[in-house]
C-alpha cells in the first residue's frame, strides 16, 4: 500500500484537494481495510499533470457506468484495456480495485465537475469528454441514460452545447455527422467549411494536451484524425 501514498501515475497535484481528493482517499482507505493513515494531500497545483487527469477520469468513468444501473463486463474491459494501455500491465489491476472502490460511493458530480472545471483548461476538458464518450460505446449499446449523465457532465465542466455534439458526432454516424464534428451546418458554403476546419483544427490539435504526456496525447491524434477524416469527407461529398 505504500506505492499508493506516492501515487501510482506519478505526477499529481490539485486533485489530491477538493472532492476529488476525498474519494480517492475513502477509497484508498478502503483498501487498506479501513486504516486510517493520512492518503491526502491538500495543495494546489494548477497545472494539470497527467495523474490529475487519471484521477478525474476514474471518477467521471465510474459516474457514466452507474448512469444506466448496468456495470457491464465490455464496460469494465474497455477501462482495464485503457489502464493497460496508458500505463502498463503491472498497474492495471491495482487501478481496476480502486476503481471498483469510487464505484461504491456517492458523490456529487457537480462538485467534481467543478473542481475539474477551475483546474483543467478547455482543451484538456474536451479530451476527458471525448473518452467518456468512448465508454458509453463499449458494451454496443448506447443507453440515452449514459448521453444524458455525459451531457450533464459536459455542462458542468463548461463545454458547448456545439463542442458536446461535435465530440458525440466522431462517435454516432448520423447523415449530418461529419458537419456536426466541424460545428456547422450542412447548408455551410465552402468558404465556411475550410474556415471552420481551421478553427476546429487549432481547438483538437494535440499538441493542446501535450501536459498530460505521450500517451494521452496520443489519444488525442486520435480525436484530431477523426476530424480531418470528416473534412475530406465533407470535400468529396462536394466535389472540393
Amino acid at each position: 500500500m505504500a506505492s499508493w501514498k506516492k501515487w501510482l501515475w506519478g505526477s499529481i497535484g490539485w486533485s489530491l484537494g477538493g472532492p476529488i481528493g476525498a474519494i480517492l482517499a475513502y477509497s484508498l482507505a478502503s483498501m487498506a481495510n479501513g486504516n486510517s493513515q493520512t492518503y491526502r494531500q491538500a495543495y494546489q497545483n494548477k497545472t494539470t499533470q497527467p495523474g490529475d487527469f487519471g484521477a478525474a477520469l476514474l471518477i467521471l468513468f465510474a459516474t457514466v457506468m452507474k448512469a444506466d444501473g448496468v456495470q457491464s463486463k465490455s464496460e469494465l474491459e474497455y477501462i482495464k484495456k485503457f489502464f493497460v494501455t496508458q500505463f502498463g500491465k503491472t498497474h492495471a489491476q491495482e487501478r481496476m480495485q480502486l476503481f471498483k472502490e469510487i464505484l461504491k460511493q456517492d458523490y456529487s458530480t457537480s462538485q467534481v465537475c467543478t473542481q475539474i472545471k477551475s483546474n483543467m483548461d478547455h482543451a484538456t476538458r474536451l479530451q476527458l469528454l471525448h473518452i467518456l464518450f468512448g465508454l458509453s460505446q463499449a458494451d454496443g449499446h448506447v443507453h440515452p441514460d449514459e448521453v444524458k449523465v455525459i451531457g450533464t457532465i459536459s455542462r458542468y465542466l463548461g463545454i458547448s452545447q456545439k463542442d458536446l455534439e461535435s465530440i458525440q458526432a466522431m462517435f454516432y454516424k448520423s447523415t449530418d455527422g461529419a458537419y456536426k464534428i466541424l460545428e456547422i451546418d450542412a447548408s455551410a458554403s465552402e468558404a465556411e467549411i475550410k474556415k471552420a476546419y481551421r478553427k476546429m483544427a487549432i481547438k483538437y490539435h494535440p499538441d493542446k494536451v501535450q501536459h498530460l504526456g505521450d500517451d494521452f496525447q496520443k489519444m488525442a491524434e486520435e480525436k484530431f484524425k477523426t476530424l480531418n477524416e470528416a473534412y475530406q469527407n465533407i470535400k468529396k461529398e462536394r466535389g472540393l
